[in-house]
């Protein structure tokens, strides 16, 4: 496929961005407790009748009064007394038909031994790094990933005004490119992007989470002992729990560059109902197909908004693999769209472009939330 040579700048769309509309367990048996004292005891106690005792003249019955009628007699008046409590005092529980005091659920539960739970994982302590004249800030923080059984680490962009006010944000995670590092997206300009677009009222206020995986990265997947992928699903749960944010999926997107664009994507088909928004820059799709095939039910019923981009002159990742995975996505019911820009293999072609996907990303959460 030819796709011209357009100067460095220029673009060759091959889809329009579109709307903006999101589619939308034997022991001895318990004894018995005994019958309230309004119960009759079965058989009826008959007081014998001493010498010279005289008995009032029975009415005239229509029958010999047996035990067994005595007995029907009483179980109908329990019946009686019991539609009198039920019309009088509500419902009539086991505790009250037994003389007890009802139990809430909650000291129930309280009186029953149960395990505690485990503690949660310690969260990580964000470091400041630096701050802009806008008033974002770039943190860090590191810990001990259990999923990578070593180090984790991320850079956290905070945008201007997020210590004075107690909203709530949506959040982009971003993933480098191979052997690449968390600081690739500060290279290429995302705190001044991000500062720019949000002071002109182009997108929200939004957090920006850039990951930093181990070297030897292998596509963001898991593979054997590595655990790429969950590694992201982590630290995706380490920020619900450490930030202000809207922790939904419709507010989350996931996007990388490369070897990150490829991640991007894989995450996201492998955990449907976690993001809501991927994009993929100068990324590849390598047989994720299948995964998108499993996923089918959920996108037609979430919906899943996806921007991919290739380079013209890129050697590494075929832009032809764009058009074509995007359509394959909207097949499977996703809002997707494309395009291949000039440029190639490079940071300088993720800068010219930041823009254009930040807008991407901050207009789908927040049309979607």
């Amino acid at each position: 496929m030819s796709l011209g040579t357009n100067a460095s700048r220029t673009q060759l769309w091959l889809e329009g961005l579109g709307e903006w509309s999101w589619p939308g367990s034997g022991g001895a048996a318990e004894a018995l407790p005994l019958p309230p004292a309004w119960v009759p005891t079965l058989p009826p106690a008959v007081a014998p009748a001493g010498a010279g005792a005289t008995f009032p003249a029975p009415a005239q019955p229509r029958g010999r009064l047996t035990p067994r009628r005595l007995l029907i007699g009483a179980l109908l008046s329990a019946l009686a007394a019991v539609c009198v409590a039920l019309a009088l005092q509500g419902p009539l529980t086991l505790d009250r038909l037994l003389g007890r005091h009802p139990v809430s659920r909650a000291v129930a539960s309280a009186a029953l031994p149960v395990s505690a739970a485990p503690p949660a994982a310690p969260l990580p302590t964000l470091v400041p790094v630096s701050h802009s004249a806008a008033g974002s800030s770039i943190d860090r923080a590191s810990f001990a990933s259990p999923v990578l059984g070593g180090e984790g680490s991320f850079l956290v962009y905070l945008p201007p005004g997020f210590a004075s006010t107690s909203r709530h944000y949506p959040v982009i995670y971003l993933l480098h490119g191979q052997n690449g590092h968390d600081t690739a997206f500060l290279e290429i300009g995302i705190q001044a992007s991000l500062d720019r677009l949000i002071s002109r009222r182009e997108i929200p206020p939004m957090i920006a989470v850039m990951i930093q995986d181990r070297p030897g990265l292998e596509n963001w997947r898991d593979l054997g002992g590595r655990r790429s992928a969950s590694y992201v699903v982590e630290v995706q749960q380490f920020i619900d729990r450490m930030l202000p944010t809207i922790a939904k999926r419709s507010a989350r997107a996931i996007a990388g560059n490369s070897m990150g664009g490829f991640g991007a994507m894989h995450i996201a088909l492998a955990n449907p109902l976690r993001f809501g928004v991927v994009e993929s820059w100068l990324g590849y799709f390598n047989n994720l197909d299948r995964e998108l095939r499993s996923d089918r039910p959920v996108i037609a019923r979430l919906g899943l908004r996806a921007f991919l981009y290739g380079a013209q002159g890129d050697s590494v990742a075929d832009p032809a693999q764009d058009p074509a995975f995007a359509a394959t996505l909207r097949s499977a019911g996703a809002s997707a769209q494309s395009a291949v820009y000039a440029g190639n293999h490079s940071l300088t072609t993720l800068s010219e472009h930041l823009d254009e996907m930040m807008l991407f990303a901050g207009r789908s959460m927040f049309a979607a939330g």
